[in-house]
């Protein structure tokens, strides 16, 4: 066994214990603090299959502004731990149950030739491989329509989750930029013509 491998094994059983320890936490911070162990993880997974991209994005994305979001609203929230907690033990034979299965057909698909350490298709491995360059040349070339497709998708929920979040409230005081670029100087100054006083009167 090769220090790969053992690297490979070592980051993996990492993941599962940090996976392990999201769902079984009593605290939620220490759950989303696991969960940013996992991600970091499975970036450590991907660059030994190297997939470089996919790790970098992983830590950035996911790490770097999903996770301190879920921190955020955690510690915002008043949340109740031992009501969250509640109907674990309960529910916890249809999720092992399902937990199972998962992993077993995870094990079919990659026990598989399909999903070995092969290249992009039509690529050769060489020493000047770039898999961010083939995933780049893929998805602006084969997969350009389902590309473009999920950006408008994504574009569209960004829109109705700024839609549907916005509330108008009726004591609060709005400028309306059209109408102050419209006013003249007219109409916000007026010269007062007063008579002069004199000294006694």
């Amino acid at each position: 066994m090769d220090l790969k491998t053992i690297i490979f094994y070592v980051f993996a059983a990492l993941l599962i214990f940090a996976a392990l320890r999201v769902i079984t936490a009593r605290n939620p911070v220490h759950a989303a603090l696991y969960l940013v162990l996992a991600f970091f993880n499975a970036g450590g997974l991907w660059l030994t299959l190297q997939a470089e991209f996919l790790a970098i994005t992983l830590v950035m994305v996911y790490v770097g502004a999903v996770m301190v979001l879920f921190l955020f609203v955690i510690m915002m929230l008043d949340i109740d731990i031992k009501r969250l907690r509640q109907g674990f033990w309960r529910n916890m034979p249809l999720a092992a149950t399902l937990g199972v299965l998962m992993v077993a057909e995870m094990a079919l698909v990659l026990s598989t030739d399909y999903f070995g350490p092969v290249a992009f298709p039509g690529t050769k491995m060489g020493a000047d491989y770039s898999n961010t360059r083939e995933l780049g040349r893929l998805l602006f070339t084969d997969y350009v329509y389902p590309f473009e497709l999920a950006s408008i998708i994504l574009l569209v929920a960004i829109i109705a989750a700024v839609v549907l979040t916005l509330r108008r409230r009726k004591d609060v005081k709005h400028l309306d930029p059209v109408q102050q670029v419209a006013v003249k100087h007219s109409d916000r100054l007026r010269v007062l013509q007063m008579p002069a006083e004199k000294e006694g009167e």
